[in-house]
């Protein structure tokens, strides 16, 4: 089992249903991620939940919650995004110019392991970087 961070406590915020809210979830992450551990890879950690923020508004629904968590051990960095729809992201073959569809893909290349977890209240995508 993995021992808890004794250095920060995993933060959690909701946040609104609208375009601003990545920007707001990269802020939270700032203020929550655990220096003590993670200073390193907080603009990965970063341009992840601003994809994922940004998935959950456009195709997820409200809900739309950020959690942050270090175990301390490793270390790793546990950031997950949840939103009020059930349907898995999807990973698309995005075009050059386009200028949208590379989140899923995104997750994959830069985080260390990611997945998604359902619920009775919609789903929840998480990654990890240590």
């Amino acid at each position: 089992m993995a021992r808890v961070c004794e250095a920060t406590p995993a933060a959690e915020i909701t946040l609104p249903d609208e375009e601003h809210s990545a920007r707001r979830a990269r802020a939270f992450l700032s203020e929550a991620f655990c220096a003590a551990h993670h200073a390193r890879v907080l603009d990965e950690a970063q341009l992840l939940v601003s994809e994922l923020v940004t998935n959950a508004v456009r195709h997820g629904g409200p809900p739309v919650r950020v959690r942050v968590s270090c175990d301390g051990e490793g270390p790793a960095l546990h950031v997950a995004v949840s939103d009020g729809d059930p349907h898995p992201p999807v990973r698309r073959d995005a075009e050059p110019e386009a200028e949208g569809g590379r989140g899923v893909a995104l997750v994959d290349i830069v985080s260390d392991r990611w997945g998604v977890e359902h619920d009775e209240n919609g789903k929840t995508v998480w990654f990890v970087i240590s």
